[in-house]
């Protein structure tokens, strides 16, 4: 079976093809350095440049694998949860291409496909404890099957992505800054003192962000040198005197753990909920990050599971995620019909599938 993958649901328009759970082919266009100029995704310069480019891509996949819409048997779109204009156009060519070709349409859930996405790369064994850190989402799920998700935590507010974001956007790095971030922590030791590790003092296995934010934001305050004066870019940092240059590794550093021990306390009671699983899968944009792969790590060996990361291209969105969930699907019989619906972020994406005859 052949899946078209489609997503569109934030700042990066991608396309790919699955194949029996193989990759065949992919492309994508970024608007990272679009959306730097403002210091965040503008949604309707995101919409519009899915719009622009997403036909060249798909035309470009085609030529790439040298098959047509005829060879294809599925497409599967990115539903929900992202920017609802972005979905938009994701969500309607993949319906024209469908009535075009009579494929089956597949809608899938953008986070669910996050955490599938390592199967391109090796056998996912079930039931596993998913964990989902992401620019909008920190999520913990139990998931018996790539149908079947249980949420357990989720975030309540500044998910862990965006924590990164905004504290790189206090200290005037780049958008997205997560990277400077996780490189000038690897600088230095943490000062475990420094953060508090947020919304931990719980029983709880949600997630709150915004506190360990404030208190960066208040410690940056405090300490004005940490902040450049004009936006940095890498040779910026590079030409920082080894003073300031320390300094600032050292308050990324205790920044980092502080994500990433949050992370692991709250994977750890989520373990305790979920019972008995085989594997930790982690996956969205911050499991790039060298810190949280380590926590995690650490989680897998002393709970004795096997640990599943997907490489660094398949940490941020791509469609060879939707591809490969859709497939997934597709295979087990599930799909939409044409009133497939465009979910945005803050609603839940409904189990709505139609089983094929």
């Amino acid at each position: 079976m052949r899946v078209l993958g489609i997503e569109t649901s934030c700042d990066e328009t991608a396309v790919a093809l699955v194949a029996d759970g193989r990759l065949l082919g992919h492309q994508l266009a970024t608007q990272v350095d679009m959306h730097a100029l403002f210091g965040g995704v503008v949604p309707e310069i995101a919409s519009r440049e899915h719009l622009r480019v997403l036909p060249r891509l798909y035309r470009e996949l085609l030529r790439e694998t040298g098959l047509s819409m005829e060879d294809i048997d599925a497409v599967a779109v990115a539903r929900g949860p992202g920017l609802l204009g972005s979905l938009l156009v994701g969500v309607s060519f993949a319906k024209g291409l469908c009535l075009a070709s009579g494929a089956r349409l597949v809608g899938v859930n953008h986070l669910w496909a996050h955490l599938l996405a390592p199967g391109l790369e090796g056998e996912l064994r079930f039931p596993a404890l998913g964990l989902l850190v992401s620019g909008g989402h920190t999520h913990t799920y139990l998931v018996r099957s790539p149908a079947d998700f249980e949420l357990l935590g989720r975030t309540l507010d500044d998910a862990a992505g965006e924590a990164f974001d905004k504290t790189a956007k206090i200290m005037n790095f780049p958008y997205p800054g997560g990277r400077y971030i996780d490189d000038l922590a690897r600088e230095a030791e943490p000062d475990t003192t420094l953060f508090p590790r947020p919304y931990i003092d719980n029983p709880t296995l949600d997630f709150s962000f915004s506190g360990l934010k404030t208190a960066v934001a208040n410690h940056v305050a405090a300490h004005p040198d940490l902040v450049f004066e004009t936006m940095a870019d890498a040779d910026a940092v590079a030409a920082l005197p080894a003073a300031r240059r320390a300094a600032l590794a050292r308050v990324c550093a205790s920044f980092n753990w502080s994500v990433a021990d949050t992370l692991r306390i709250k994977v750890e009671r989520a373990l305790r909920e979920a019972g008995k699983v085989e594997s930790l899968i982690v996956a969205g944009g911050v499991a790039a990050n060298t810190g949280v792969r380590e926590a995690m790590r650490g989680v897998a060996e002393a709970h004795g599971l096997e640990l599943t990361l997907p490489s660094l291209s398949l940490c941020t969105d791509n469609g060879a995620m939707v591809a490969y969930a859709g497939w997934e699907l597709a295979r087990a019989g599930y799909g939409h019909g044409l009133d497939l619906e465009a979910i945005p972020r803050g609603r839940i994406v409904p189990l709505d599938w139609e089983r094929a005859d």
